[in-house]
Parts: C-alpha cells; sequence; structure tokens
C-alpha cells in the first residue's frame, strides 16, 4: 500500500535525484497534507492532490489532442517500444492462475511476484512494457462517488528488473538497467510528447509498502489527479533494518531491486477528453443509455450544478473524507445549495456510473472464466454481480444485467460471450432466490435487536452478506419496517471483499521443512525418464528414524512422491541384507523420502521395486483426468477450469468450476468424447519448456492443478488439453482402455464434481452399475429394461397411498381438534389456548396444532409416543412466543427444544412427567405472556 505520511528521514535522500537538480526542481511541503512533493513551480504551495485541490482539467483538458482509450494505450506501449522497450502481452485479472498467495490482478507487478521479483527468475522482457487490466476490489465504494474511481481498470506500465553489483548470491538476471532518475526522465519525457505543461506536474514523496518488500515511490499529479505512481522496490523487511516506513516495520536494501510503475489507462484518456468524470470518458455509450433507461433527466439549471459539482468530486474519497454526509455538505456549502439537494441530483448518477463501471468489471471477470460462486475469486465476480443488480433496481434501470454486461464484453473484444450471458442469467435467478429466502432471517435478526433497543451491528451485516448473500440495502429496508436502526459502514463492500481478496489459490503440497534434510542434494527422478519403469537401484544417502518408522533418502528413484492429487507409489527397498516395504513417499525442496517399516542401512545399495498394478492405474487415472477435462471444456465451454482433483486407484474425482449442474445428458456426452479420445490412441507429449514460452504458447491455463518453480516446467499434452503437470502418465490414451463416469455433485454453488473410473476400475464400474440393474429387474420381476418404468410406476403409487395417508391424518386431526373432550382450554390474554395429550407420532401432533391454529387458537400438546413429545402453535396477533414455551415444557420432562415464535417443538426422555408437565403448562403459557 501507500501511505500519506510526512518524510521519514531515512528515505529523504533518496528522494533527492540528480534528475530534479539538473531540470530545477524545487522541494516543497504541503501546509494541507503535510506531504512533501516536487515541482518547477517555484511559487507552487500545495500538492494539488484532492483534497487539497480540485479536477482543474474539466472543461480544460490537460493535452491537447483528445484521445479514446484504445489510442492513449497505443500512444504509451509504442512510446516505451521506442526506448528499448519490449512490449508485454497483458495477463488475466485472476492472478491466481500464476500465483498462489492473491486471488485477483490488481496492479501489473502482480504479473512477475514473486518469481521474477525475487530474482529466482527471469522476466519475459527486461526492460518491458505492458498495459495491464487490473481489478481493486478496496475500491468498489468509491466508484461512481468521486468522479475518478473505477473497480476495473488497465495499469499502464514500464518495468526494470536490476541486481546490484555486490550482491552474494546469483540471480535469474544481472546488472542495473536504470533505476530512479531514468524513470522520472521517461515519466517526463511522456507527459511532454502528450502536451502537458510540465510546469504543472507535481511528483509527491509517498512511501511505498507491501507484501514484505518497500521503497521510496512517487505520486505524479497534474491538474488535480493522479496520473501515475513510480515505485522503486528495493527493501524487504528486516527488525534490524536501517529505514523504517509507515507500517512501523523496518526494512533493509535487497540484493534485486525493481521498477514498478503504473499509469492508469482511464485516467490519461479522461485528462484528454476533460469529461465531467472518468466514467463519461470510458463508458460514453453506457453511460447515455442507462440515463435514458433509467429516465434520469435534468433542467438545464441542474445540468449546471451537477457540472460543478463534478469538479469538487474529490472530496467524496470515502478513504479520505471524515464521513460520506459530511463530505457532501461540504460540496453543497461550496455550491450554495442544500447538501439534500445535492444528494437527490448526484445520488441517481453515481448508481449510473457504477453500474458501467461494474458491468465492465464483470466482463473482465468472467471473460477470463472466473464463475461465480461461493469462495475465491468466484465470490469476488458474484458480490460485484449482485451489488450490480441491486444498483439497476435502486436506479429504475431495468435492461437485463447480462446485455448490460454482454455490452462491456464486446467492447473487450470476449469472444465467449454467450457463456458469459449465461452465467450472468444463472446468477441473477440465484440471487432473486436468495432474497426470497433472507427477507425471514432479516426479519429475525432485526426484531431480536429491535428488543434490545440497539441497531443492527456492521459485523451482522457482514455475516448477513457473507454467508446468506443479504445485501445491506436489503436489511436497512426491513429494519426501517421494524423499526430498528442499522449500523452500516460507509465502506461496506470494501471491508467484505478485503476479506476474500487474499489467501491462497491452492493448496500447498509438501510438509513443512525439515532442517535434517537441507544438506542433502535433489533426488534424481527416474520416474520422469521413464515412466514404465518399475524397478531401479540406488544408493541410500541417509536413514532418518520416525515414530512410525524411517525416512529413507536415495540418490534416485523410480518411487513417484505424493503430489499433484496423485497418491504415492508403494513397493519395496531391497539389500543383500534385507527388504523393507515403501508405504508412503514424500517430496520436499526436491528431496524425496521413502517411509519405510525398516532401515537399509546408510550407504548400502538397494534394488527399489515399485508395485505395478497400482502405479498403472494411478498413470491410467492422471491421464484420464486429463481427458475428462478435456472433454468436459468441449461439452460445457471454455470457461470450465480445475478446482481439484484426486486420482486413485478404483476411481477418482476431477472438481470444475462451473455456472449449473450437469445434466444427465450433458454427461453421457462427456463419457462419449473422452472415450473417443481414448479410442484415437494419440501420444501423451512431455516437455520441459522455459516457462515464459510455454506462458506465451498455451496461456495460464496452464497452471489448473498448481504452480511450478522454475525457470523450466514439465508440460503434459493429451489431445488439446495442456497442462504443466508433474504426475506418471501413460505413453498413450488408448493404454487408457476406458474411461466411466461413476457419478457427479455439486461440491459447493459454482463447483462441480465428477467421479470416474479408468482402466480395469471402468469395467468393474460398468458390471457394478449392471448387477444393480439386474437384481432390481429381479425383485420387481419384469425384463432389465423394464425397470425404470416398473419403478417410476411403483414410486407414483406409493406417493399416492402417502398423500391419502396425510389426508386422513388431517381429518382425524380437525376432528381431534373439534372434540377435545379430554383437553383443558384456558383464556390467555384475548386468546384460548388448547392444552391437550395426544399418543400419537410428532406429524399427528402438528397436524391437530395447525388444525388448532386455523381457529385462531393456541395449541399446547403433549405425547407418549417416543419419550414425552411437544408441539406449541400460535396464531396471528397471540402475544405468546412459542419457542420459549416448549424450550419451559421439554425442561421439565428432561429435555430441551425451540423454534420461531409462531410454531415450535421439542421434548426429552422421561415421558413420567409428561402430564406433570402438562398441568404446569397453564402456568407457563402465563409466565410467557406477561414476560
Amino acid at each position: 500500500m501507500v501511505g500519506d505520511i510526512s518524510p521519514m528521514t531515512e528515505l529523504e535522500e533518496e528522494y533527492r535525484l540528480d534528475y530534479f537538480e539538473e531540470n530545477d526542481f524545487v522541494r516543497k511541503q504541503c501546509p494541507e497534507c503535510g506531504d512533501h512533493f516536487w515541482t518547477r513551480d517555484e511559487d507552487r504551495e500545495i500538492c494539488g492532490e484532492p483534497p487539497c485541490g480540485e479536477y482543474a482539467f474539466i472543461d480544460d483538458p490537460g493535452f491537447p489532442d483528445e484521445y479514446t482509450l484504445e489510442e492513449m494505450r497505443e500512444v504509451f506501449l509504442s512510446f516505451f517500444e521506442e526506448h528499448d522497450h519490449e512490449r508485454i502481452e497483458p495477463y488475466p485479472v485472476a492472478a491466481n492462475r500464476w500465483r498462489d498467495d492473491v486471488l485477483l490482478t490488481q496492479a501489473s507487478i502482480y504479473d512477475f511476484q514473486p518469481l521474477v521479483t525475487s530474482g529466482k527468475t527471469p522476466p519475459p522482457a527486461n526492460p518491458l512494457t505492458i498495459s495491464q487490466p487490473c481489478i481493486r476490489m478496496k475500491d468498489i465504494d468509491n466508484v461512481g462517488k468521486t468522479g475518478r474511481h473505477t473497480m476495473a481498470f488497465e495499469m499502464m506500465a514500464h518495468h526494470a528488473f536490476n541486481v546490484r553489483e555486490d550482491a552474494d548470491e546469483e540471480y535469474a538476471y544481472e546488472g542495473e538497467v536504470y533505476w530512479k532518475d531514468e524513470t522520472v526522465a521517461l515519466c517526463d519525457e511522456l507527459l511532454e510528447d502528450v502536451g502537458a505543461n510540465l510546469d504543472e506536474i507535481v511528483y509527491i514523496e509517498d512511501p511505498w509498502y507491501g507484501g514484505g518488500n518497500a521503497g521510496p515511490a512517487f505520486e505524479v499529479i497534474y491538474r488535480g489527479v493522479e496520473l501515475a505512481t513510480l515505485v522503486f522496490m528495493q527493501m524487504e523487511l528486516d527488525p534490524d533494518g536501517e529505514y523504517e516506513m509507515p507500517d512501523g516495520n523496518r526494512y533493509s536494501m535487497m540484493d534485486t531491486y525493481v521498477v514498478d510503475t503504473g499509469y492508469g489507462l482511464e485516467r490519461w484518456a479522461w485528462m484528454s477528453q476533460g469529461t465531467s468524470t472518468i466514467y463519461e470518458a470510458i463508458y460514453p455509450e453506457m453511460i447515455a443509455f442507462l440515463k435514458d433507461n433509467a429516465g434520469i433527466e435534468y433542467t438545464e439549471e441542474e445540468r449546471d450544478l451537477v457540472h460543478r459539482a463534478s469538479k469538487l468530486a474529490g472530496h467524496m474519497d470515502i478513504d479520505e473524507a471524515e464521513d460520506m454526509e459530511t463530505a457532501r455538505g461540504t460540496i453543497a456549502d461550496e455550491l450554495g445549495v442544500s447538501r439534500d439537494r445535492l444528494e437527490e441530483l448526484m445520488e441517481p448518477l453515481e448508481d449510473v456510473y457504477a453500474i458501467a463501471d461494474h458491468a465492465r468489471t464483470l466482463a473482465y471477470m468472467l471473460g477470463d472464466g472466473i464463475v461465480p460462486s461461493n469462495v475465491s475469486t468466484g465470490y469476488l465476480a458474484r458480490m460485484v454481480l449482485r451489488r450490480t443488480k441491486r444498483l439497476c433496481d435502486n436506479v429504475g434501470v431495468d435492461a437485463p444485467l447480462d446485455e448490460l454486461v454482454d455490452m462491456e464484453a464486446e467492447r473487450l473484444g470476449y469472444e465467449n460471450r454467450d457463456t458469459i450471458r449465461a452465467m450472468v442469467r444463472s446468477e441473477v435467478e440465484k440471487y432473486a432466490e436468495t432474497l426470497d429466502r433472507g427477507g425471514r432471517r432479516v426479519r429475525q435478526i432485526a426484531r431480536e435487536y429491535a428488543e434490545k433497543g440497539e441497531p443492527i451491528p456492521a459485523s451482522e451485516l457482514i455475516e448477513l452478506y457473507d454467508s446468506h448473500g443479504i445485501q445491506p440495502e436489503m436489511v436497512e429496508d426491513i429494519a426501517e419496517e421494524v423499526g430498528v436502526d442499522v449500523d452500516r459502514p460507509e465502506d461496506f463492500y470494501g471491508l467484505v471483499a478485503e476479506r476474500h481478496e487474499g489467501g491462497q489459490a491452492f493448496e500447498e503440497e509438501g510438509e513443512t521443512e525439515d532442517e535434517r534434510f537441507e544438506d542433502l542434494p535433489e533426488t534424481d527422478r527416474l520416474y520422469y525418464e521413464d515412466q514404465e519403469g518399475l524397478s531401479f537401484e540406488a544408493v541410500v544417502l541417509d536413514v532418518f528414524e520416525r515414530e512410525d518408522g524411517y525416512d529413507v533418502v536415495l540418490d534416485q528413484t523410480m518411487f513417484y512422491p505424493e503430489g499433484g492429487g496423485q497418491p504415492a507409489d508403494t513397493g519395496t527397498l531391497s539389500s543383500d541384507e534385507a527388504t523393507v516395504d515403501v508405504s508412503d513417499v514424500r517430496i520436499n525442496d526436491g528431496v524425496i523420502r521413502h517411509r519405510t517399516d525398516g532401515d537399509p542401512g546408510k550407504g548400502e545399495i538397494v534394488r527399489g521395486q515399485v508395485e505395478g498394478h497400482r502405479r498403472r492405474q494411478l498413470m491410467r487415472n492422471h491421464t484420464a483426468t486429463h481427458v475428462i477435462i478435456d472433454a468436459a471444456r468441449k461439452v460445457l465451454g471454455d470457461h470450465i477450469r480445475q478446482a481439484g482433483a484426486q486420482k486413485g486407484v478404483e476411481s477418482s474425482r476431477i472438481d470444475l468450476h462451473h455456472y449449473d449442474r450437469i445434466s444427465r445428458e450433458e454427461i453421457r456426452e462427456i463419457e462419449r468424447v473422452a472415450n473417443e479420445t481414448v479410442m484415437d490412441n494419440v501420444g501423451v507429449e512431455q516437455s520441459w519448456p522455459d516457462r515464459h514460452e510455454a506462458e506465451e504458447q498455451y496461456g495460464f491455463d496452464l497452471y489448473q492443478g498448481g504452480i511450478p518453480t522454475g525457470e523450466q516446467i514439465r508440460v503434459i499434452e493429451v489431445a488439446d488439453d495442456v497442462q504443466a503437470c508433474g504426475g506418471t502418465h501413460v505413453s498413450r490414451t488408448g493404454d487408457i482402455g476406458a474411461i466411466k463416469v461413476r457419478s457427479t455433485e455439486r461440491v459447493q454453488d459454482g463447483v462441480e464434481r465428477i467421479v470416474f473410473a479408468a482402466g480395469e476400475a471402468a469395467i468393474e464400474a460398468t458390471q457394478e452399475t449392471e448387477d444393480a440393474l439386474y437384481e432390481a429387474a429381479a425383485v420387481l420381476d419384469v425384463n432389465p429394461d423394464e425397470v425404470p418404468e416398473t419403478a417410476a410406476r411403483f414410486f407414483e403409487e406409493w406417493k399416492d397411498r402417502g398423500k391419502r395417508i396425510e389426508s386422513l391424518k388431517e381429518e382425524l386431526a380437525e376432528v381431534r381438534a373439534a372434540g377435545g373432550e379430554d383437553a383443558e382450554e384456558i383464556e390467555v390474554g384475548d386468546v384460548t389456548a388448547v392444552i391437550r395429550r395426544l399418543d400419537g407420532d410428532m406429524d399427528e401432533l402438528r397436524a391437530t396444532a395447525n388444525a388448532l391454529v386455523d381457529e385462531g387458537k393456541i395449541a399446547v400438546l403433549g405425547s407418549g409416543h417416543d419419550g414425552a413429545q411437544f408441539v406449541v402453535a400460535v396464531p396471528e396477533g397471540a402475544d405468546v412466543n412459542a419457542g420459549e414455551v416448549v424450550g419451559e415444557l421439554a425442561r421439565k420432562v428432561g429435555g430441551g427444544g425451540g423454534g420461531p415464535p409462531d410454531f415450535a417443538q421439542g421434548g426429552g426422555p422421561d415421558a413420567e412427567k409428561l402430564d406433570d408437565a402438562l398441568e404446569d403448562a397453564p402456568d407457563v403459557l402465563k409466565q410467557v405472556l406477561n414476560a
């Protein structure tokens, strides 16, 4: 993050550049915010960044020529190409495709973390330039309000990766490409090329820190808006470090140091056009469409007021303002209108701006294959989609949401637009169901807090959204009906996103590092050289005793260690003196450990024997997993990606990101396509390409099963499926034998699981299904092909009998409710309560209770059918809580119970006390009434 602080004396020298001195810059301190900045203008007093200044380019563009997004992007990239940078294609917005510590791409440097920035692998070019689509969920609450914030944006950038001459270690790149002076000079030259007035450019000192790294940074301000950030990543966390940063930690210099710049494409285009807000500059067609659809019209006087307010919109930054009401009031005072009047005019426009931005965000997310769900990137996509739908409903936009997202997807050039629309439509339907279910839950919570006389707290709001998908606006509406306040944070959606943006995208393989193995060399992996090989000779490098056996490290091995969802091989290690069983195999930092039941002896030469049938079945199932993924993508769509996998001997499973249930027809087609690949007997190709070349050729779907390290990665190609994979595979698809899908299930919303078998297990699975069919045919005394029709007929007859039984029970309940010769009736307030023992099952008690409630009576029923059971039902308008009554009665028979205020049930084991409890029921009813 970037900290807005006073200068750190330790860093002051880092900001004193030769370039500034040579070009007559002066260093000043802003009296408004306290930040130090550099400028050519000796008369300048403030830094100019809102709220210290206003947007000074609206109606007076900062560049002489007007640029579209496409034109501005090309100007930037071409400029840096002319300055010896290589243009790099952008990465997906889903950063968890190539790194395991974040979910979304929030900056261009994310493309090169952590492997390149740490020096473990070389960059694709050095220096390089890129225009990277990004999504910053933390800005979601500012979108539409400040006039400049967008959640989806392109970060134009140039990067250089450097290593100090006195570095002790060896890195994947070396020397200095360029550093701070050259970076600022390039920024100045670019601004001059597009016609900016260099005297108005301000470089604000703003130390950067995040992710364990830090360094000096400049915010580049021009006419009231930040056009670029120039970060010089050169420090790492160190308790004894020389430099203290605003996060309270100390840092020391690294061997590597990186130029990390970010130029906001949208803001540069906005600067060139001088429109009222950034949204009119980048979404002109969408804004016009939404305003027309929502019927937003202003008089000439109102348009002028809105336009003047736009120049002051920087005050509405939720991260800087005291609160939104105060910020709005400040703007209103300056314009000479009431805050309410300004809010009335601005809020519909702000919603429209946010809808346009969110539609673009969704187009990026869904276009890059993110499937809405309850976890990971899918959760964030769902949050944006539901907020967009709510905004549409608020402002009166009735255009289908899938149509709005499609408009942006077309503009961004995505080819999977049909799938994008299908995902959006599916999500809108799910959201409607959520609102139906959620209303009841919210009313219950609202009543609870109303009784306490407390507002619904922010923690409850976030939990309602996180667990039930209920948005705060809906909570506020229902709370208003109940008469309770809601403590809603102004950055609510940012707080929710923060809970889900971090975290690993993949589970780490292997165990925690054991220092006992640090000095051992990496094990030579023979299973990559000969995947069919089962026997080998090796030298025992070391043996470590464990509580339940031994860890044996060899110089080379054919045993595959557990990883990538593939279980470890088993087998034996034999010397002239002994044979030990290998029950498990693990790998850490390249050292493979064989877990055995005996000590083969350090320094001994051993013969290893891998258990052949298990290895061959695992190979078949692993290759079959790739074949199933390929078939699923061809049948269900290109958005299909692996969410997890586990290979086995008898069966395997693959979890796939998909927005809908997989139908029986689709499974049949997946199975057919998969077995067609098997019958085609295509070769399974293994290669070790340079990782950047592989990424460029195949994209980041390479890393569906995990993210390998190293400059070269192992790539497995099976038909049209290409993945980075460390597992063992058959040499040709025909060696799989056959693939049989055994079942499908929904693991969670947005993730579908396919369980399948391969090879011998596929034949056994088919035979098991046939055996079950023939057994059913024998029981029903019909031919196997008549089983479905016969079973359906029997099921319908069984349902009809069940309905008849229920009908008879209800008739009996009505008779009992009307009879009541052994029932006690008392008055509870203005309502009659019927207390009765009825030794039937729980269904009979519920039916009788419902019949009494239909007559406007309170029902208190007890049964000794199975222990002591109670049902209490209360008609509308009766001031008795059924849950409290049941709880009290159940305690008298040694149990418990409860439920909603209108219907509850419970009981206990002590049936002998049932009658006593029912005798006490009148007193219990009166106590609850008077509580």
